[in-house]
Formats: structure tokens, C-alpha cells, sequence
């Protein structure tokens, strides 16, 4: 979510994932705000909806932009969908008129640090 993401006319692009678990798709947008970097990237905001209707893995994600180029999730967003989806988890790159890519999460986040690098918490009783 670069500087003026949420603008018109910068050049930044506008992102609206749809992670879905269980048959549902959960939206999200970017939400600027004046005191930067503290806005919401579109990604993050679908992944906060998935959990609090239940929610708890990502089976795919869609990642809208506008303009020619390809909008991916930023190195941050990468980590939080790698909380909640496998590697092998569909990343499809669209724009107003169509879908420009299908992607992994492991194409874009390779070698990446999930879930199933934490062990389980030792019993200390």
C-alpha cells in the first residue's frame, strides 16, 4: 500500500482480495489515512473479515488493480496470507477487465515462515 494508494490519478493502485474458507469470499480495500503508514492495506482488511465471520484458512485470493500493470500483495500481506494458506494457494492478479495472472504463494513469498514452523507449546506443569 504505497503512498497515495488510495488516490486517484498517482499512479498507486487501489487492491481488493477475496479470500474465501468454506465457500465464503471475504472483500477488503485499502484505507489511507493522513498519519502514513498507518493505513489498512485491502488484504489485511479481507483477512480481518474471514476471522471474524469464522473463518480460518484461505483457499485462494483474488487481488484487483487498476491499470496495466500487475497488483501483488506487498511483503507484508504475503506473511499474513501465509498465516492463513498453504503454499500451493492460488493468487489470481486482475484488473477491471480481466484476470492477468495466476499465481502461487509460494511464487511469492518462496521459502516462506508458516504455521507449521511453530511447535506446539511445551507443557510446563
Amino acid at each position: 500500500m504505497g503512498a497515495g494508494a488510495g488516490r486517484a490519478g498517482t499512479g498507486a493502485r487501489a487492491v481488493f482480495p477475496l479470500p474465501y474458507d468454506q465457500g465464503h469470499t471475504h472483500a477488503g480495500c485499502n484505507v489511507e489515512n493522513a498519519a502514513y503508514p498507518e493505513g489498512v492495506c485491502a488484504e489485511a482488511g479481507a483477512i480481518s473479515a474471514m476471522v471474524v465471520a469464522g473463518g480460518r484458512r484461505i483457499q485462494g485470493i483474488l487481488v484487483v488493480g487498476t491499470g496495466a500493470q500487475w497488483v501483488t500483495p506487498c511483503g507484508g500481506c504475503r506473511q499474513k496470507i501465509r498465516e492463513f494458506a498453504a503454499p500451493h494457494t492460488p493468487v489470481w492478479v486482475a484488473n477491471a477487465d480481466r484476470i492477468q495472472a495466476r499465481l502461487t504463494l509460494e511464487a511469492l513469498l518462496p521459502h516462506s515462515f508458516g504455521p507449521n514452523h511453530l511447535s506446539p507449546p511445551k507443557d510446563t506443569a
